[in-house]
């Protein structure tokens, strides 16, 4: 048994070294084309934006970086709980969320034993539920080891964790040599070293992640990780980038090239798909409502909302009362707001919205259940329904 294990392992780490040696390979290959060139050019070699690239941005990170709650602790839950909240969400929005949730749940075990509504009404406005459902398991998975390992492997396994936040999670909590490459990253490299490849390509993923290992600091990673995050994020932006108070604007093929505004390229464009809701706020004169819980398969798994009515295209009032339970008839609907947009990732969601007054709870809404309006704090809600009752 014991020898198997050691040539599965050994496997398992001739198959690492080979891919590393073949990253390398990319990264020489290209390196040579540019060095190359920019001889023919009599421009600067490689070799000396190269040098000079990791120093510079760590000298700016230190007079220029971000004060963030989480670089504040070595603590790996805490570090797993901001990279989770910061996955489609900016610094700004996300800081109350890593706070409250960090007060509410300082320990992954604390996490894990919280309801799957109690964590889902605490993330409430944050968008992208399913961060929060794969928080929570991952939560119980670190609850089940007894501890955070310090593994790769574990981490990178956890729910919703891919390959930038595991690298961001070791690197940052353990200082472990892993490069992270996230959409400002990616910017930053595209930029100064002049890749035209297109970043969401197979090949020009492959390129910027064997250039990203290669430009790593390995003997300080959590600082560099954190310097070229920054640097993206408020140097070199994705619009109107600081090129004038640059530390790498001598080296920085975008800038001498004139393709600041052209770098990174993206091969893709999702196509984004119109949705039209009419939701109906139903009420009774004593202060009950009606609410439904979303099933899987659709956005808002496990979120609460109103009755829904979807359609293809906008619905006037009196298509609105045709399509009414036979119960809810006879009650008062009333128009309160119309075409509320709101954006998802890859939907645009048109809402109107009504509220509809019964005398009583004699409703024929399938799969709805009456609440005490007093009670909707409650209940988690997408962000557009807290939008809508606004407007009540």
């Amino acid at each position: 048994m014991v020898s198997k294990i050691c040539i599965f392992a050994s496997f398992r780490t001739a198959k690492v070294r080979k891919k590393v040696k073949s990253e390398k390979l990319i990264v020489k290959n290209y390196l040579f084309f540019v060095a190359f060139f920019r001889f023919k050019q009599k421009k600067h070699y490689f070799c000396s934006m190269n040098s000079s690239f990791t120093p510079q941005l760590e000298q700016w990170y230190e007079a220029y970086g971000r004060d963030l709650p989480w670089r504040r602790t070595r603590d790996p839950y805490l570090i797993m709980l901001s990279e989770y909240i910061l996955q489609q969400t900016q610094v700004v929005q996300g800081m109350d969320y890593y706070h409250r949730f960090a007060e509410r749940f300082p320990t992954a075990e604390s996490l894990a034993e919280a309801s799957e509504e109690e964590v889902l009404r605490l993330w409430q406005g944050l968008g992208y539920y399913s961060r929060a459902r794969h928080l929570h398991a991952a939560a119980k998975q670190i609850a089940e080891a007894g501890h955070f390992p310090r593994d790769y492997g574990f981490v990178r396994a956890l729910p919703g964790v891919g390959d930038y936040t595991a690298a961001a999670i070791m690197s940052f909590a353990f200082d472990e040599p892993y490069a992270v490459l996230d959409g400002n990253v990616q910017r930053v490299l595209a930029r100064h070293f002049g890749i035209s490849e297109p970043v969401d390509s197979t090949q020009g993923k492959k390129l910027l992640r064997a250039l990203a290992n290669e430009m790593l600091d390995r003997q300080h990673p959590a600082l560099y990780n954190q310097a070229i995050m920054d640097f993206g994020a408020l140097q070199c932006k994705p619009s109107a980038p600081a090129c004038e108070t640059c530390p790498l604007v001598e080296t920085c093929q975008a800038k001498r090239d004139h393709l600041v505004d052209k770098l990174p390229v993206k091969a893709k464009r999702t196509a984004v798909r119109d949705r039209y809701f009419t939701y109906i706020y139903t009420r009774t004169a004593d202060g009950q409502t009606l609410l439904h819980r979303r099933g899987s398969g659709d956005i808002w798994q496990g979120l609460f909302e109103f009755p829904l009515i979807e359609s293809e295209k906008p619905l006037t009032m009196a298509e609105i009362e045709g399509l009414l339970p036979s119960g809810e008839a006879g009650g008062e609907l009333q128009l309160i707001a119309q075409n509320v947009l709101h954006q998802l990732t890859h939907q645009r969601l048109h809402a109107d919205f009504y509220c509809l007054t019964l005398p009583n709870t004699n409703s024929k809404w399938t799969d709805n259940k009456w609440i005490n309006e007093s009670d909707l704090d409650r209940y988690a809600l997408p962000r557009l329904l807290e939008k809508l009752l606004e407007k009540l």
